[in-house]
């Protein structure tokens, strides 16, 4: 799929759990479509997604923003393999779950990935801004003289600020204050990416509020070999030689540089806060995977600021292995999902935690 050169297609996927029945079963999770939304330039264009159902409560329900992989120039949010896997987090993580559909290379190369990833951040909290717009025009509804019904006091802010801007049922469930970023390979450098965006943003970005990351098995690499990288470069799955060519297409020809900050998170050109600003990072790498001491490296210097940043190591497991288990069916895909839910529950949960950064 191709994209024009004045236009950005993000195709979210929302995913929210119902509490009743399996994760395989069609009716653990009910569908709900988004609307098209348009800017000057950007356009969010529906894909379809999952919503309440009418037995759930009104409790609202903290938001996942996922990023999934393919190497930059595949993949998509839409697909049966990503789509299995945010029914699964979104279940055990009791999350909504929004799966970015950013643009890819070659067409669309650096930064064009990051941007779209950073843009979905602020769309959310335009959300919740315009949610908080239809409450005040809910209390007040005489706008220039000419009362409102209730049933149109929505559509009036909507058409005040752009046809189809306002998603009701997202503001209705979810609470942008606890947001979490996962990212899938690539999509670990694109949350990495937004999580230093969000940092340096601060209370502009209110009242969203980036509380955690989950890097699995980030597309990490560098000009300094690793062991793993010559240990493992012709690995199962997905190789090194074929990561470089991904790499080759993914960033401008003249900025071509396994040191580029794109790729290596700790390179010394590195631009964005100081690492102690970070938000509490989970890191979750494979045996088999080459990516994988690259990636425990950034982990360890990140504790060594004091920021929470543990690593979930998975025996006999490749490179995309708990995200392609549609296809792979491993048996620590499952336990990759609860392990990541019993982390990042401890800072999604209410009991209102500070943080530093």
């Amino acid at each position: 799929m191709t994209y024009a050169a004045e236009t950005t297609i993000l195709i979210l996927i929302l995913t929210i759990p119902d509490p009743i029945g399996d994760i395989a079963t069609p009716s653990s999770l009910v569908t709900r479509p988004l609307r098209r939304h348009e800017s000057r330039r950007k356009s969010y264009e529906p894909y379809g997604g999952y919503a309440p159902s009418a037995k759930r409560s009104s409790r609202k329900l903290p938001v996942m923003l996922q990023f999934h992989g393919g190497g930059w120039v595949a993949g998509g949010s839409d697909s049966a393999a990503n789509d299995f896997f945010c029914r699964r987090i979104a279940k055990v993580c009791d999350v909504i779950v929004l799966a970015v559909g950013y643009r890819l290379a070659p067409e669309n190369r650096y930064p064009a990935a990051f941007e779209d990833g950073v843009k979905v951040l602020n769309w959310l909290g335009k959300q919740a801004n315009l949610a908080d717009c239809c409450k005040s025009l809910g209390n007040n509804r005489r706008v220039n003289g000419v009362e409102l019904k209730k049933l149109n006091v929505q559509g009036h802010i909507v058409d005040a600020f752009g046809a189809s801007m306002v998603e009701p049922w997202l503001a209705a469930h979810a609470d942008p204050s606890r947001c979490v970023l996962l990212g899938v390979s690539c999509g670990g450098n694109i949350a990495d990416y937004v999580a230093r965006k969000a940092v340096e943003a601060g209370k502009l970005l209110e009242p969203v509020k980036v509380v955690a990351q989950v890097l699995m098995y980030p597309f990490f690499i560098g000009n300094n070999p690793t062991q793993s990288e010559i240990k493992l470069a012709n690995s199962y799955f997905y190789d090194k030689s074929v990561s470089a060519l991904a790499w080759k297409l993914f960033l401008p020809e003249k900025e071509f540089d396994f040191d580029h900050p794109a790729a290596n998170p700790l390179a010394h050109n590195r631009s964005g806060p100081p690492l102690k600003l970070m938000p509490p990072t989970l890191t979750v790498v494979a045996e088999h995977d080459w990516m994988r001491d690259r990636a425990i490296a950034y982990a360890e210097e990140l504790r060594k600021v004091n920021v929470d940043s543990p690593v979930l190591e998975y025996k006999d497991a490749v490179h995309e292995f708990a995200t392609l288990d549609m296809l792979l069916k491993t048996p620590q895909a499952q336990a990759c999902a609860e392990d990541i839910a019993i982390w990042v529950k401890k800072y999604i949960s209410l009991r209102g935690h500070e943080f530093s950064y």
